[in-house]
Order: C-alpha cells, then sequence, then structure tokens
C-alpha cells in the first residue's frame, strides 16, 4: 500500500473512532484558557466526507462577510476534526478571532498587513495530538486571497510576532487544549479577507472563511497584546 493510501485509511479511521473514543475520557469538550470544561463546547460530529463538521453552524447576522466562493469555507467559530502529526491522534481545530495590524509588538509588516489568527486546539482522542507543521506545499496553514493568491503562515515578518496567551504548542494530551495563534504578512490586496486553510497529516484540508475586518470574542485581547 502507499503511503498516501495508507494516510488516507488511517484518517477515516482514526476521525470514525473519535467519537467513541472521547467516551473514555473525563472531558471531551473544552473550555477558555484555564476554564471548566463546557457542554456548549462539545464538539460537532465528523462528516464522512472529510474533517470537516457535518453540519457548519452559518456565522450570525452580523458577521461580516468575506470573498471568495469556496463553499466548502466552515465560518469563522466553527470546529474541524483534524488528523494529528505522524498519524496520531485526533485534534479538534476551532479559529475563533481575527486581527488585522500594521504593526505587532513593534515589528512592522513587511508586506503592509499582518493578519492575526487565533485558534482553540483541543485533543478527542485516546492519545495526544499536535499539528502538522508546514512542509513545502503540503501541511501547516495557509492563506488564500480574494484574487486566488497564497500565502503561507510566518512567511515575511510574521514569525517575528509572538502572542502571549495564544502561543500554544507541543502535544495536547487527551481532553486538554490549547489557544494558539497563526500570523501571515500580506499586502493590502491579500488582506482583505480570504481563506483560511489547514492541512493535516493525513493530507486532509480544512478551510474557513475569514472576514475583512476585525472579526472575533478575543479581538480586544489580541490587539492589545500585539500592541504590547
Amino acid at each position: 500500500m502507499s503511503v498516501n493510501a495508507l494516510g488516507g485509511t488511517m484518517r477515516k479511521i482514526l476521525l470514525a473512532t473519535a467519537a467513541t473514543a472521547c467516551l473514555t475520557l473525563t472531558a471531551c469538550a473544552t473550555g477558555g484558557p484555564g476554564g471548566s470544561h463546557d457542554s456548549a463546547d462539545k464538539p460537532p460530529t465528523a462528516g464522512a466526507a472529510g474533517p470537516q463538521s457535518a453540519t457548519p453552524t452559518p456565522p450570525a447576522a452580523n458577521t461580516p462577510a468575506a470573498p471568495g466562493p469556496d463553499a466548502a469555507a466552515l465560518a469563522l467559530g466553527v470546529a474541524s476534526r483534524t488528523v494529528g502529526t505522524e498519524l496520531v491522534g485526533i485534534l479538534e481545530i476551532t479559529p475563533t478571532t481575527v486581527v488585522y495590524t500594521r504593526k505587532a509588538q513593534g515589528t512592522a509588516s513587511r508586506f503592509g498587513t499582518f493578519a492575526v489568527i487565533t485558534t482553540k486546539d483541543a485533543s478527542l482522542s485516546a492519545n495526544a495530538a499536535d499539528e502538522e507543521p508546514a512542509n513545502g506545499t503540503k501541511g501547516g496553514w495557509r492563506w488564500i486571497a480574494a484574487n486566488g493568491q497564497s500565502v503561507f503562515e510566518g512567511t515575511g515578518a510574521a514569525h517575528k510576532v509572538l502572542v502571549s496567551g495564544y502561543n500554544g504548542v507541543g502535544r495536547i494530551e487527551p481532553g486538554g487544549h490549547q489557544l494558539r495563534s497563526e500570523v501571515f504578512d500580506l499586502t493590502p490586496d491579500q488582506a482583505g479577507g480570504g481563506i483560511l486553510v489547514y492541512v493535516d497529516a493525513a493530507g486532509g484540508d480544512s478551510r474557513w472563511r475569514i472576514p475583512a475586518v476585525d472579526f472575533g470574542p478575543q479581538a480586544a485581547d489580541v490587539r492589545k497584546r500585539l500592541a504590547s
């Protein structure tokens, strides 16, 4: 069996059994930083077609619209189940907030605008799980602008920006969660909203529509941290 076929098979098996594995944990749902687990945060049921939620929650009426015809993209705030790095574990990823800024922590954007995305990553299986790192054109995070241009996380001056409080790294233990952030250095045209893409260890991608303006529950907190 080829490596790609093996990865695809493992991904289907892991995602299909995530719900069952979750029942063995003391807490599948996760809350905010340092908070208790809340039933309102229970992960959505994974669809058979991929790692994204089977029934994505539509954005609220006051959610700013994002450009792009990608019908498969989820709304900001909707969770997606993904396969952990090295095909180990199930990681549920929820992008929660986007903030745009020309300067962050004294570092100026090389191309004009930083787009900072915060996420909540939760481990749903009996094994610790982590995000897949970027590897050339495979794995990790990228931003697709309205004009189709693709930008990888950390390029330009983005790698110099570290958002305190949203800088979780490493494997997440079963039932645990971390707050993380992804930073993109974009031109003004690229920063007009777009599609956030994450590719997991099995090659499956999750996509979210990102508004062209600051949005999300942590927006004010992130802006404050970026200004410090």
